[in-house]
């Protein structure tokens, strides 16, 4: 299960940290863009500042206390302005899915790359082995930033996403120990 007492964390100029209710404004805002709302899948179809904030007092605080759900910031590391969300998900004793989004204010600033990093750092403090992903075969900018971050692939078929769609959709994994620790 995901402990969020190794929370927040950072690389460089990037901090993985609890999703704030002073992130709703630029949360909502973020999903209003046609590459997030095309390509992460979001659960629900609209969000507002309103619901962004609901969401966490409920499904996020539910789903970090109980360790089965992790929707996260990433934040700039100097202003702390939110930058993307990473949520891991589908938890069991030994994996989770990571997905993730950036902000369009915020891309090409490597906040993809280090937030998967950070991800699997924070998968492999709670206790994890395995991490999982999936994409769609049109998210080069996706399939790039995982296999940048250690992400293998491992299969391609038809699947459901958190939205509930069937897609075709590229399976990747990043084993979090390695034969050493």
């Amino acid at each position: 299960m995901l402990d969020a007492t190794n929370l927040p964390i950072g690389l460089e100029n990037t901090r993985l940290r609890l999703l704030s209710e002073l992130d709703a404004d630029t949360y909502a805002a973020g999903t209003k863009d046609e590459a997030v709302r095309r390509f992460a899948h979001l659960p629900e179809p609209d969000y507002t500042p309103e619901s962004v904030r609901r969401m966490i007092c409920d499904e996020v605080a539910t789903g970090l206390s109980s360790g089965t759900l992790a929707v996260l910031a990433l934040a700039d590391a100097e202003t702390d302005r939110f930058v993307g969300s990473v949520v891991l998900f589908d938890v069991c004793s030994e994996a989770a899915e990571v997905g993730f989004w950036i902000h369009p204010g915020a891309r090409g600033e490597g906040h993809a790359h280090r937030g998967l990093e950070l991800a699997s750092r924070f998968a492999r403090n709670s206790g994890l082995r395995t991490l999982t992903a999936r994409t769609l075969p049109k998210n080069k900018a996706s399939q790039h930033c995982l296999t940048t971050a250690g992400f293998r692939e491992t299969g391609r078929g038809v699947g459901t996403t958190p939205a509930g769609q069937r897609e075709e959709l590229f399976h990747y994994q990043r084993d979090l120990v390695t034969a050493a620790q």
